[in-house]
């Protein structure tokens, strides 16, 4: 070997090695994988091909740049990769760092394949600013081209360490945020920063930590308890969508539900809860369903799942949280999902059991009538096969935010025992006569005048009735529910997918 292709081996060595051995050490310590062992664990054997890795090498204490990217391939389909490696500079950003994380995401976007961001950075070298802030190939770039690959080409992030500042961004950006609890973390601004400008005492953990995020404010979507869990998150996500939004969702090999006596699992009176996790592991193939911000807005499910192999996106009201009336935050989560759904051709499943939205003062001041618009903005642009299941009851403004049939659903399906009405029947009697009833001093009397008025406010909202006009397509028994909606998404697969005349629409958001 000459010496050219010596040195130049020598130097190959010191950057994959990255930073020095005491910070492999501390990230150790805390449970954190080097850079490129979590690129080696979630791609397939072999097929990770590296750009940029020379960059900055001629510098000291800067191998790479402080992050990795490339293309490589999960399940033998192909991805573009970014690792920050936090052993070099806290995986803070450079100039030469931006540069390859605005050319991989170009590659990935141009290329119509998934965006695999893994995310360890304290953010940008204040040092540095002037080269990588305020220009046209500047950080505000790798932002931009986020934006232009959103819903064009998946992009999932796995977040192990800080994502401080501007920085932070880049999983806001993604459909999805897989957080490692105690070492993950998302801020715009760092605890000292918080104090001094609003004079606030925190801590990084209490202001921006996985659970806060995860349970809180909704940015992050999985916590996770180790790194190997987060990046088992991105491997099952990206399984359920194709590579781009011109791409189908990849199909499995069918299996049966998990044994769940849908019937039972659904009580008769209203005022008890269920939960629709268990209804959705009884109609999907089993194991399938792989729940999406399960720590937030509880009261709204979400995820993706199987019908005899095929992907859906199932968006259920659960009553154990909430009685599972829509509230601002379940709103957004609903907004978002569908979109995500509809943009990468995943059929929706909407499984109502909904009071409607949240009354009073508070909501009111947080917007829910806003959000509530955005939700059901979101529902009537998707034009994937939509098909809504009233699977106990859809009362009020919930009807048109779980795809009622005002909103083109492919199929409206009722259960036997499914209500649909402007509200519950005990409310209405009250809304109807409360002076009357309030008039009559006898209490039996009383009562057999509210379950008079009750009984006839049940009749008028009969299910049989509503499919009789056409309001309801279909009446299933649960037992039946799964083959027939197998056999409705599977007729409704080819429709032609259009919704209006313009550029976009003006989002309430």
């Amino acid at each position: 070997m000459t010496a050219e292709y010596e040195a130049l081996a020598q130097t190959r060595k010191r950057v994959e090695a990255g930073g020095a051995e005491r910070y492999h050490a501390a990230n150790a310590a805390k449970g954190k994988l080097f850079a490129r062992e979590r690129i080696r664990l979630l791609t397939d054997e072999g097929s990770f091909v590296e750009d940029g890795l020379y960059a900055n090498s001629l510098a000291e204490g800067l191998p790479a740049d402080g992050v990795i990217t490339g293309t490589a391939k999960i399940d033998g389909r192909p991805v573009g990769v970014m690792a920050n490696d936090s052993t070099v500079k806290a995986g803070s950003w450079g100039a030469r760092t931006v540069e390859k994380i605005i050319r991989v995401i170009e590659r990935a976007y141009a290329d119509g394949v998934p965006m695999v961001y893994l995310v360890d950075s304290a953010g940008a070298r204040i040092t540095d600013q002037v080269d990588l802030f305020p220009g046209r190939r500047g950080a505000g770039k790798i932002f931009h081209n986020q934006v232009k690959a959103s819903g064009s080409i998946p992009q999932v992030c796995a977040l192990f360490g800080p994502s401080a500042a501007g920085g932070a961004y880049i999983p806001a950006f993604c459909d999805v945020v897989a957080m490692v609890e105690g070492n993950a973390s998302m801020y715009l601004g760092s605890d000292r920063m918080v104090e001094m400008v609003t004079g606030e005492k925190t801590t990084l953990e209490a202001m921006g930590g996985a659970r806060v995020h995860c349970a809180e404010s909704g940015v992050g979507h999985f916590l996770c308890k180790t790194e190997q869990d987060a990046l088992d998150v991105v491997r099952n996500y990206l399984s359920y969508l194709p590579g781009n939004w011109q791409g189908k969702p990849p199909s499995a090999s069918a299996a049966e539900p998990a044994t769940v006596d849908l019937e039972a699992l659904v009580p008769v009176s209203e005022r008890q809860a269920f939960d629709m996790r268990k209804y959705v592991k009884g109609i999907v193939d089993e194991g399938s369903f792989f729940e999406i911000q399960a720590l937030w807005a509880r009261e709204l499910t979400i995820g993706f799942a199987r019908l005899n192999g095929e992907v859906v996106g199932v968006v259920g009201n659960n009553s154990m949280f909430k009685g599972g009336v829509l509230f601002v935050d379940s709103a957004d989560k609903a907004s978002r999902f569908v979109q995500l759904c509809d943009a990468f051709n995943v059929p929706l499943l909407f499984l109502s059991d909904v009071p409607g939205f949240m009354v009073g003062t508070a909501v009111e001041k947080q917007g829910i009538i806003r959000h509530g618009a955005k939700m059901i903005t979101a529902i009537s642009e998707a034009t994937v096969p939509k098909i809504c299941v009233v699977v106990r009851k859809a009362y009020g403004a919930g009807l048109y935010a779980m795809a009622g049939p005002g909103f083109e659903p492919d199929a409206t399906i009722a259960l036997p025992t499914a209500k649909i009405a402007v509200m519950g029947a005990d409310a209405a009697v009250n809304a109807v006569y409360a002076n009357k009833i309030a008039a009559i001093e006898d209490e039996a009397e009383r009562a057999e005048f509210v379950a008079t008025r009750r009984a006839e406010y049940e009749r008028d909202i009969d299910i049989v009735r509503l499919a009789s006009e056409l309001v309801i397509d279909a009446i299933v028994a649960p037992a039946d529910l799964r083959t027939e909606l197998i056999r409705r998404f599977a007729a409704a697969r080819g429709k032609e997918r259009f919704f209006s005349r313009r550029r976009h629409g003006v989002t309430p958001v």
